[in-house]
């Protein structure tokens, strides 16, 4: 009946609350009864002309009713605790396997589904732990209590309502055995469909370019329709089984009543107590249906959640022997015979050794497909070696925790993300108590005070998504003045001054020269007119380090760091004869 250990048990916190809830509930259905009873005895007195203390009987009526409010009340308080605080747990534990899995969390699930899971999967859960558990645990309890009140006025009657309550557990093992497939399909649909709409939003300039647009609506469109097929065979499952729990328990109830007519007629009944039974009959079936109804929602959470413990099941790295950074004011990296692939078979990197100083500006060139950006990755631990070893201040990579790492090294990539805010907001979330002056200080040497300066509300302008409101360069140097607030010994950049104006790609290379003379940077470029200066320059081809040195040394070489060297040159002046 979908009592899921685990699940209940990540979120112990709901459990108090759970219990909580069913002792309200059982107050409350104790108070019930209690007014029901007076009733019946009330009638009792007015038909057999017996004296009743009618003040008794209300002042009791009257503490059972406001005790009742008092009970529901306080019910309905701890139901919307366990989910709230079961919401809260789920989402803190989605978040924290997200942050341990790293940024290659993707290779579990995709981002769209991720939302989907925390967001609708979660809220789905929400019924399952505020209504269905408590619910579940009070319709095992309520027929037991009204068995031994209503056998106090008729056993047989008594015993016919507890033989039928099964019949409503019974229906909805029956379904769920059948839903169970349904609700599977319907989240793989809905994550499916979440999937193509996301996909075509981000890239819909694409599909307009390429008049693809009306092809792509068409898939969406067929997978939509399979989406609203899916959720309609949900509901009409939903509909069916509510149809066959109110036939049992309406049947039940009315079997009940019947008995209890028949012994009335026969006199061995008062109509007082035939009132108690009819009056508590509906009681008797009530929490089971209840239960029926929150069954079909807390389902389709259940569905969720084996999405959920798909991605908290997911492999990670753990780190059981894990050191410190020495000598932090002070990073060198090395690199040594380093093996990487992605599918297990096809080599991506193979034997690569190089070393990043500190003091001095390391570039990585090469074609692209060469493997520069995946050697990135593994020196940033985002993927981590198949042989070979990597070491921070002669520690390895392996051993040191990505929170660790993060405290040291930085990293400005092609794809750094400006998050929607103020110029001021962005900047620190590098370094949330800097100083007016810090954060200037970080304009200034990312070459982008003057242009924050010329803006109406200078810091505190807002920035759409994704810096979409900043140009290419403005919003890579915003990206640069972040890192440099965090003030990190070691930073990468990646493919950094791809896609942006001339201007700025000399603007952010002087900000690149200027933080070589006091830290470690690590440049991956395309560009190799950039790197001339570099101290040490890797040149990366077919997964392997080909050539090292400086650019003189290369150039004597005339290999392929030459031949590349030389290819860009004539482009270069190819561009400017155009």
């Amino acid at each position: 009946m979908m009592i899921n250990k685990r699940l209940i048990g990540i979120c112990g916190k709901s459990k108090m609350f759970i219990k909580l809830t069913i002792l309200f509930n059982l107050v409350a259905l104790v108070c019930n009864v209690v007014v029901i009873w007076c009733l019946g005895l009330f009638v009792n007195a007015m038909v057999t002309g017996e004296g009743l203390d009618l003040s008794v009987g209300l002042i009791v009526v009257g503490v059972s009713l406001a005790i009742r409010f008092v009970c529901q009340y306080a019910a309905a308080k701890c139901s919307y605790h366990a989910s709230a605080s079961a919401r809260v747990r789920l989402r803190q534990l989605i978040y924290e396997k997200l942050l341990q899995l790293g940024m290659d969390y993707q290779d579990q699930e995709r981002t769209s589904t991720v939302v989907q899971m925390s967001i609708e999967g979660v809220e789905q859960l929400e019924v399952y732990f505020g209504k269905y558990l408590p619910q579940f645990f009070y319709a095992l309890l309520a027929p037991i209590v009204l068995f031994v009140v209503i056998s106090q006025v008729s056993w047989q009657v008594a015993l016919v309502f507890m033989l039928c309550v099964p019949l409503i557990p019974a229906s909805i093992v029956a379904i769920m055995r059948i839903a169970k497939k349904i609700l599977k399909t319907y989240w793989n649909n809905y994550a499916n469909l979440g999937d193509t709409f996301l996909e075509n939003l981000q890239g819909l300039t694409t599909l307009k370019v390429f008049s693809q647009d009306a092809k792509r609506h068409e898939v969406m469109n067929r997978e939509a329709e399979d989406f609203r097929k899916i959720t309609m065979k949900v509901l009409s499952m939903q509909l069916n089984s509510i149809n066959v729990m109110d036939l049992i328990a309406f049947g039940g109830s009315a079997l009940g009543t019947i008995v209890a007519l028949f012994q009335f007629r026969a006199g061995n009944l008062q109509v007082g107590h035939l009132i108690i039974i009819i009056l508590l009959s509906s009681e008797f079936f009530i929490p089971l249906r209840l239960l029926g109804s929150y069954f079909h929602v807390a389902m389709n959470g259940m569905a969720a959640k084996d999405r959920i413990f798909d991605l908290l099941d997911s492999e990670e790295v753990v780190i059981s022997d894990a050191q410190l950074v020495p000598n932090q004011d002070r990073l060198e990296m090395r690199a040594t015979d380093v093996d990487f692939t992605y599918d297990g078979a096809r080599p991506v990197l193979q034997g690569v050794s190089l070393s990043v100083e500190p003091g001095t500006i390391t570039a990585i060139v090469g074609e692209s497909g060469s493997g520069k950006s995946t050697m990135a990755s593994l020196l940033l631990a985002n993927k981590r070696a198949a042989a070979g070893s990597i070491t921070l201040n002669d520690v390895e990579l392996d051993r040191i925790k990505p929170e660790e790492l993060y405290r040291h090294v930085s990293l400005v990539s092609a794809h750094s993300h400006i998050f929607k805010g103020t110029i001021r907001e962005n900047l620190l979330m590098a370094k949330p108590e800097a100083t007016e002056d810090e954060l200037w200080a970080a304009l200034e040497m990312a070459r982008l005070s003057g242009f924050v300066e010329n803006l109406c509300e200078k810091m505190e302008t807002l920035i759409l998504e994704d810096g979409n409101s900043l140009s290419g360069g403005q919003k890579q140097r915003l990206a640069i003045a972040r890192v440099i607030l965090a003030n990190r010994q070691m930073i990468v950049f990646d493919e950094a001054t791809s896609n942006i104006d001339v201007e700025s790609e000399e603007l952010i290379w002087e900000t690149i020269y200027e933080l070589a003379k006091t830290k470690t940077i690590l440049v991956i470029s395309h560009r190799l007119a950039n790197i001339v200066d570099a101290k040490a320059i890797h040149v990366f081809k077919d997964g392997r380090v080909v050539e090292s040195g400086t650019h003189e040394e290369l150039m004597e070489k005339s290999g392929d760091y030459a031949k590349m060297k030389l290819k860009q040159e004539e482009l270069e002046q190819i561009r400017e004869v155009k």
